[in-house]
């Protein structure tokens, strides 16, 4: 889970600045040219991309063997029903969330974030184009996890796939505004592991990650809905079994943007864009 800066790399070598500086005047050549320079970056942080690649690729056998101890047939899920969903928030939180916290904390602490701003792009462009790599890495893995799990247990096409698609695009843009609000909080990679712990804890215990809220009492499932990542697992997890009702799914929906627009609103007020000392 941890991630760590000996091989980051810097801006100045990683050829950041001149790259984004030099003249570009569209957003798709802005947005292309900060985010080559990240994946330079990014292929130098050999912890991150560990992090990012590996263990999201791991964790879901954990979950197999919980399985064993589970009433799954009761609640009316399956083996498949219940890894499935877990691989994804796995690349969720790894992929994305928890290797964005630490590169927005090293890229800050390098002055690259500050030397960003003073070229043509703006707040939001820079954010999001840091997060690109990270981005594309983790959704490659989704696609990677959804077939490998749906040809591997035998799980058949999703009879709701628009379900899954919109709950994984809704946890990617919620893992990135929520790193960006944990990089806020963090003075340096090392602290970014401690500081990011809370949302992953929660997720991966509380969100129906490794065990499904729908084997939880009652009372505790509905406290859990609520947490950032449990309307993701939701409609994922509701495009493979095909029994999400529009109105739970119209819930998940909302809880996951109101935590979007949480989110953003907290990175618009707190986000630090120099150095914390």
């Amino acid at each position: 889970m941890s991630t760590t800066t000996g091989a980051t790399g810097t801006a100045a070598e990683a050829g950041v600045a001149p790259v984004v500086a030099a003249g570009t005047t569209t957003l798709r050549g802005r947005m292309t040219a900060l985010a080559r320079a990240e994946l330079t970056l990014l292929g130098r942080s050999r912890a991150t991309l560990v992090t990012a690649l590996f263990i999201p690729l791991l964790l879901p056998l954990s979950v197999r063997s919980a399985t064993d101890q589970m009433d799954l047939g009761e609640a009316g899920l399956s083996v498949g029903t219940v890894m499935l969903p877990a691989s994804i928030g796995f690349s969720l939180l790894f992929a994305i969330y928890a290797a964005l916290t630490n590169i927005y904390v090293v890229r800050r602490e390098e002055l690259v974030l500050k030397r960003l701003r003073t070229g043509e792009l703006r707040d939001r462009e820079i954010l999001v184009g840091a997060a690109l790599p990270a981005v594309g890495i983790g959704l490659a893995q989704c696609v990677v996890l959804a077939v490998g799990c749906t040809v591997l247990l035998d799980m058949g096409a999703p009879p709701a796939a628009h379900l899954a698609v919109l709950g994984v695009l809704l946890g990617v843009v919620l893992c990135v505004a929520l790193a960006a609000v944990t990089a806020s909080f963090s003075r340096t990679a090392e602290s970014a592991q401690v500081t990011s712990l809370p949302v992953m804890f929660v997720s991966l215990l509380g969100s129906g990650i490794t065990v499904p809220l729908e084997v939880l009492p009652d009372r505790v499932a509905s406290v859990c809905e609520l947490l950032p990542l449990s309307p993701v697992i939701t409609l994922v997890r509701g495009g493979w079994t095909g029994d999400l009702s529009a109105y739970d799914a119209l819930g998940a929906v909302a809880t996951a943007l109101a935590w979007t627009v949480l989110a953003v609103f907290a990175v618009r007020r707190w986000f630090r864009w120099e150095p914390r000392r």
